[in-house]
């Protein structure tokens, strides 16, 4: 989703070093690196807010910046929106992950990969770490997808970063998908625990899944459902009122931004250079109409044969593949795509090929 082969690649080799690791410590180092470089990636990431609010905001809350608070040193008491956001998320993840904790007969207090701190459940993040990639996942969607709501959020005065009460409700109701994600790794933490006690009696007996009931489940032949990440909702680019997801802008900030866009097309089609390129292209292809003659068209393929075979077979082409091999312009090869246009006889046989049809 970062579009960052780099950091994967840099992530990957330290993934590479695990195996060779001699003691927890040394994991511990490893992980440590690895999340600085991956928390690197995610830094200058754009955070899009509603134009009427742009002038409204300062620049620490117009890209996502460091995940360390300048206030506290750590990622507590956030500076900008999305890490206000990560913090609640984690913390509802925090809870569901201890509730799962205990459900399963474990004691949170002693972790395994985290180092066990007095009041801190050192077990519960060590069950979160398998789904944080998820919680950041739907984080990064919005922050890719979906502009931010000044309205959403106030910064107190030592700029601090919070949440107002409707959007901290909203984002409290994804707690049951963290609750389902938790469940199947806190079953299996659990099992692995279990196994790895040495029996006085031998007994095959396991561990009961109480949160998934996965044993049940396949006792009866059902399979677990699987859990579906919780969408936010999509909001004008413009203004702040919820849009269906097929649009950007509401039908009063699309107006205006349509008008000038249309405008500014008119102008730059204007331009010399734009006319020196419209001109040569249309010189270039009266050219190759006068240089083509009805006898380098396959007598097979005609007119009636391009409408019948040939124009539905091109509804699996796509419009970029029609557009490099006919050297035409994006609507008009999406006119051709959609048949409401019927090119020249020259691009028949392109076309014909293209759509795998040769008799």
């Amino acid at each position: 989703m970062l579009k960052n082969s780099s950091t994967g690649e840099t992530i990957g080799r330290f993934k590479d070093e695990l195996p060779s690791a001699e003691s927890i410590e040394s994991v511990r180092i490893i992980e440590a690196q690895a999340a600085k470089h991956y928390w690197r990636s995610w830094s200058d990431i754009p955070i899009r807010c509603a134009r009427k609010d742009e002038r409204k905001v300062g620049e620490h809350w117009k890209r996502f910046g460091s995940r360390i608070s300048p206030l506290t040193h750590s990622p507590r008491l956030a500076a900008n929106p999305p890490n206000a956001i990560l913090n609640i998320l984690y913390t509802l993840l925090e809870s569901e992950s201890r509730i799962a904790a205990v459900a399963m007969g474990l004691l949170p207090d002693i972790g395994l990969l985290h180092v066990n701190r007095p009041n801190r459940d050192s077990l519960v993040f060590d069950i979160m770490e398998p789904i944080r990639p998820k919680v950041d996942a739907f984080v990064l969607n919005w922050l890719q997808n979906e502009p931010f709501r000044k309205a959403d959020f106030w910064e107190s005065r030592d700029g601090n970063c919070r949440i107002v009460t409707p959007l901290v409700i909203k984002l409290c109701e994804t707690a049951d998908t963290w609750r389902r994600f938790c469940a199947p790794v806190a079953e299996y933490v659990a099992q692995e625990l279990w196994s790895s006690i040495s029996k006085k009696t031998p007994s095959t007996r396991s561990i009961a899944t109480r949160l998934t009931q996965r044993t049940r489940r396949n006792v009866k032949g059902s399979e677990v459902r699987g859990v579906i990440i919780p969408k936010m909702e999509h909001v004008c680019q413009g203004c702040e009122h919820k849009i269906p997801r097929d649009e950007t802008r509401c039908l009063k900030w699309s107006t205006p931004v349509t008008r000038q866009n249309l405008d500014a097309g008119r102008r730059l089609a204007q331009r010399p250079e734009s006319l020196s390129r419209r001109s040569f292209t249309q010189t270039k292809h009266k050219r190759e109409i006068q240089k083509w003659t009805t006898a380098d068209l396959p007598a097979w393929l005609t007119r009636d044969v391009y409408l019948t075979r040939v124009v539905p077979a091109l509804s699996n082409v796509s419009k970029s593949t029609i557009r490099k091999a006919l050297g035409v312009s994006e609507p008009y090869s999406i006119w051709i795509h959609n048949g409401t246009r019927i090119p020249h006889a020259r691009h028949w046989q392109k076309l014909a090929e293209l759509a795998g049809i040769t008799t």
